[in-house]
C-alpha cells in the first residue's frame, strides 16, 4: 500500500488504472483538466491509450468505439461539457456500451464559475440523453479516497451491466488534496473492497437478451460478431427495425436490466444516528455530506435528535431510504434545489421537508445547527436574506 498527499483526480486516475482502464478520450475543462493530464502520463506506463478530442462530443464517441475495440474506457469533464455526451451517452445506453463518466460539478449554468464547487447536475445524470426509455447509474463520492474507490466500482457495474456509469464529484474534491492510500495488489484492493469485473467477449448470436439478465458480455469487433452501433431500435440480433413490439423488449432491457438488480449497488449509503428515530434527518451527498456529518455531531452533543443520511448511489434514486414519517432536512450546493424534489417525492405525505442551498461555498456549521434548531421549532429557514421555502 502506497500512501500519497495528492488530489482526487490523482485519485480518480488511479482507481482507473486498477479497474483495468486503458483508454482515455477527453477534453480541457476545470476542474476535470488534471484528471486528462494525470491520464496521459498513466496509460502509457500500463500500455493503455490516451487521446485529447476536438470536443466532449467527440471524445465520448471516442471511448464507445475503443470500447466496441475490447477496451476499458473513460471520459471526463463537468457540466458545460457534460451537457455536449448528450447524443453519444444515448448512443452507449441503447448499444450496451460499458464506459465510465467522471463529472467534477463546478457552480452553472453554462460556464458559471470554474473553480467553485456546484451541484446542479443532479437531474442531468438521471437523464444524460434523450428519449427516456433507460435507467442510469451514478454514483457519488465525498472524498479523494472515495473517488478511487467508486471509479473501481464504476468499471464494475458498467462491465456487469453492459452500459455507461457516471462518477458525480465536485471541484472541492477533484482539486483538493487529501491524505490517499493507493493498494499495490489484488489482495490490497480486496482489502479495500475494491470489486472488479475482467473484460469478455460477447460470442453471439443475439446481440442482448430480451431479460433482466446480466454479466452478458459485450460486443467486441472482430470475434465473429457484429456490433450494434446504430441510434434505431434494434432487434434481439441487433438489426434496425421501427416496431413498436421490439421497441417494447428493447426498453424493457433498458430498464428493467437495472432496476432488477439493484442490490448490486443498493448498499452505497451512509446513515449516522438513524436507529433511535431521530427527530430530523438531513440529507446530503458529495463535500456537503462532510460538514453535515460534523455538524450532526454536534448537533447530538447538544442534545438534538438529529441523523443524517448520505447518498453515494444517486440513481436509480434509492426510495427504500425514506420510508420514515418525519422531519427531513436537504443540503444542496444549488440555489434551486433538486434532490429535495426526490425526496419529497419519496417520503411519506405527512413528513416534512426543507431546503438549505448553497452554492460555491460549502455550508457553514452554525448555518447548519441554527437550521438544525429552527426546524425542530417550527421557525421558517431564512439564509442571505431570503425565506427558504418549505418543500
Amino acid at each position: 500500500m502506497k500512501r500519497y498527499l495528492e488530489t482526487g483526480n490523482f485519485a480518480i486516475t488511479e482507481g482507473a488504472i486498477l479497474a483495468g482502464c486503458t483508454f482515455f478520450a477527453g477534453y480541457p475543462i476545470t476542474p476535470a483538466t488534471e484528471l486528462a493530464e494525470a491520464m496521459s502520463l498513466r496509460l502509457p506506463q500500463v500500455g493503455g491509450v490516451y487521446l485529447q478530442a476536438e470536443d466532449e462530443c467527440a471524445a465520448m464517441h471516442m471511448c464507445i468505439g475503443a470500447a466496441l475495440g475490447g477496451m476499458k474506457v473513460m471520459t471526463a469533464t463537468s457540466g458545460p461539457g457534460f451537457i455536449l455526451y448528450a447524443d453519444p451517452y444515448g448512443w452507449a445506453l441503447g448499444c450496451e456500451t460499458p464506459a465510465v463518466v467522471l463529472n467534477s460539478g463546478r457552480v452553472g449554468p453554462v460556464s458559471g464559475i470554474t473553480g467553485a464547487p456546484g451541484q446542479g447536475e443532479f437531474y442531468l445524470m438521471r437523464y444524460p440523453t434523450q428519449g427516456g426509455n433507460f435507467e442510469t447509474i451514478c454514483l457519488a463520492p465525498n472524498s479523494a479516497q472515495e473517488c478511487m474507490a467508486m471509479t473501481v466500482e464504476a468499471f464494475y457495474l458498467a462491465e456487469r451491466f453492459r452500459m455507461p456509469v457516471s462518477v458525480l464529484a465536485d471541484q472541492l474534491i477533484t482539486d483538493g488534496f487529501e491524505d490517499i492510500s493507493v493498494p499495490e495488489n489484488k489482495n490490497e484492493m480486496q482489502e479495500m473492497g475494491f470489486r472488479t469485473w475482467p473484460r469478455k467477449v460477447c460470442q453471439g448470436p443475439n446481440f442482448y437478451p430480451a431479460t433482466d439478465e446480466l454479466d452478458i458480455p459485450p460486443v467486441v469487433l472482430g470475434h465473429n460478431t457484429g456490433a450494434m452501433c446504430s441510434d434505431w431500435t434494434p432487434t434481439e440480433e441487433g438489426y434496425d427495425i421501427e416496431e413498436v413490439e421490439a421497441h417494447h423488449k428493447y426498453a424493457y432491457r433498458l430498464i428493467y436490466k437495472v432496476r432488477n438488480n439493484r442490490d448490486l449497488f443498493s448498499h452505497l449509503y451512509e446513515k449516522k444516528y438513524m436507529d433511535d428515530d431521530p427527530d430530523l434527518v438531513v440529507v446530503s451527498y458529495g463535500t456537503p455530506s462532510r460538514v453535515v456529518n460534523t455538524a450532526v455531531n454536534r448537533a447530538r452533543q447538544q442534545g438534538l435528535k438529529v441523523g443524517a443520511l448520505r447518498l453515494i448511489n444517486l440513481w436509480p434514486f434509492p426510495e427504500e431510504h425514506f420510508s420514515r414519517s418525519t422531519k427531513y432536512l436537504v443540503v444542496e450546493l444549488n440555489w434551486d434545489g433538486q434532490l429535495v424534489r426526490e425526496v419529497q417525492r419519496a417520503v411519506p405525505r405527512d413528513s416534512q421537508v426543507n431546503f438549505l442551498g448553497s452554492c460555491g461555498d460549502l455550508p457553514t456549521l452554525p448555518s447548519l445547527i441554527e437550521a438544525f434548531e429552527k426546524i425542530l421549532k417550527n421557525e421558517p429557514l431564512t439564509r442571505k436574506g431570503w425565506e427558504l421555502e418549505e418543500w
